[in-house]
């Protein structure tokens, strides 16, 4: 733990020459036509960017996302709940039990229960049938803040970790499944709120920043594994492990959207949509978020 403190330190004092850089870089902006023109170019080659990814790079190696998926993979095998059972015989979609390579292949369509499911969506399901908790209850506090941890968030980042190094491989063999993710595209380019935005404000084309931080072009084909990249992941500036779930609802909430359901079809769908057009991509395990 005393080595990722020093690495968060030494990241953050980084953080502050980037700004700088970043301050420094607008003073010399280009001109319009020429900055139009290498639109692509300067995304690619942005010197703020990748001053922020060196950082980056320097909390990953010692990730305190590793914490969180021990803590899940200890809650995984103990048996918990009501029912007083493991989730070990829980079905990730390769059958009850096999953890492994099982993130990397979801969302995708369970007959069990007759919904298109993500990760977490999926292990609340686990929770619920194998081991007696209550969804309500579950989705009361679903994400973390401060000290408090739901279990969900331990839990799916013991699953993601099971598919490190694996590439993304979001089925799409099923009819439902092929619906979900068009379903999730519409949910994706849909405008609304009283800011007009959809997802496809932020992330539907290249070129795009926010701070020292470049927007993913999540309908590229070449982007769209930075939305499944890190996540599950540990967010430097609050201390705190998210997941997808949450990744999403802060989308919505920051559009001014209504907030989804926790689990909802709605996010499965939007993740499937994301997910699918990340297959082939490798995907690196749980990480570090700004």
């Amino acid at each position: 733990m005393s080595s990722i403190k020093l690495r968060a330190v030494v990241a953050l004092a980084g953080l502050a020459l980037v700004c700088a850089a970043q301050a420094a870089q607008k003073e010399a902006a280009p001109p319009k036509k020429a900055a139009a023109h290498a639109k692509k170019a300067a995304a690619a080659k942005d010197p703020v960017a990748a001053d922020f990814e060196k950082f980056h790079e320097i909390m990953e190696e010692d990730s305190p996302a590793e914490l969180f998926e021990a803590k899940g993979a200890e809650m995984w095998k103990t048996k918990r709940g009501p029912n007083h059972v493991s989730l070990e015989k829980c079905n990730l979609g390769l059958g009850p039990g096999v953890v492994k390579g099982a993130y990397v292949q979801m969302p995708r369509y369970f007959a069990d229960a007759g919904q298109m499911m993500d990760a977490e969506r999926r292990i609340v399901y686990c929770m619920v049938t194998l081991q007696g908790f209550k969804e309500a209850d579950l989705a009361k506090k679903p994400f973390s803040k401060g000290s408090y941890l739901p279990d969900p968030v331990a839990l799916v980042t013991y699953v993601a970790g099971q598919s490190r190094n694996m590439k993304i491989a979001v089925p799409q063999k099923l009819p439902q499944e092929r619906a979900a993710y068009k379903l999730g595209e519409e949910i994706f380019n849909y405008r609304a709120g009283p800011w007009d935005f959809s997802c496809a404000t932020c992330h539907g084309e290249d070129g795009k920043r926010i701070r020292t931080q470049n927007l993913p072009n999540l309908a590229s084909k070449v982007d769209a594994v930075r939305a499944f990249q890190g996540w599950p992941g540990y967010r430097m500036t609050g201390g705190l492990m998210h997941t997808l779930q949450w990744r999403m609802n802060d989308c919505f909430r920051q559009q001014r959207f209504p907030e989804p359901g926790y689990a909802s079809e709605t996010i499965a769908d939007l993740l499937t949509y994301m997910g699918v057009n990340a297959n082939g991509h490798l995907y690196k395990g749980p990480g570090i978020k700004r």
